[in-house]
């Protein structure tokens, strides 16, 4: 049965450079916001209850209306709850099926920037926190996103906090731009690993 890592981190913290790395080295990973978005289009039982909650106009061609789930959502932590509660079961499905499809893989991972939160961390054997301070994280995505100073730092706090995370991780990959990331990464690897070959077999 195949190693399951989460990664998980801040707004900017990182998590997709370590995840490009572990892909690198052989290692599948899932990401849990690209696989979402798809679900939240494609998957019939998600279309529906969306449509129940916040009727048709929630689909516009065929694609998820965005604002209109945004705007219902905004500022109330009990439609959050709702509507992951709509979205997280058939994500958690998809892994778990998206794992069944790499059985042949010693290693696979998940990213998700909600890992914990969600509840995402109990179908995972370890949990790796990408972490950076948060100057470095409001730089990198003010940066990436072409956002506001303000609207990172509130997405920041509607997050859980980076030192909650430290506490329930199992490994911290530190990635402030001046400690070198690959060789914490290939630690991290070798500790789960041991003697085994992690890469995952290359299709025929």
């Amino acid at each position: 049965m195949a190693i399951k890592i989460g990664i998980t981190g801040g707004i900017g913290s990182g998590k997709s450079v370590v995840s490009r790395l572990l892909e690198v080295m052989g290692i599948p990973v899932y990401i849990s916001d690209t696989e979402s978005k798809r679900l939240t289009v494609s998957d019939p039982s998600i279309r529906r209850e969306l449509i129940a909650l916040l009727g048709e106009e929630v689909y516009v061609g065929g694609e998820l209306n965005r604002p209109l789930l945004a705007s219902y959502i905004f500022g109330n932590p009990e439609h959050i709850h709702t509507v992951n509660g709509i979205i997280h079961p058939r994500v958690r499905d998809d892994f778990r099926n998206w794992v069944g499809r790499h059985s042949a893989c010693p290693i696979v991972a998940m990213e998700s920037a909600i890992l914990i939160e969600s509840g995402f961390s109990d179908e995972v054997d370890v949990v790796m926190m990408v972490y950076a301070s948060e100057e470095v994280r409001i730089a990198r995505a003010m940066r990436r996103d072409a956002a506001s100073r303000d609207l990172v730092e509130r997405r920041i706090r509607s997050q859980m906090s980076d030192e909650e995370k430290r506490d329930r991780a199992n490994f911290v990959i530190v990635n402030d731009g001046e400690t070198p990331l690959i060789p914490q990464v290939l630690g991290v690897m070798t500790s789960l690993s041991k003697n085994i070959d992690y890469l995952c077999p290359s299709k025929k």
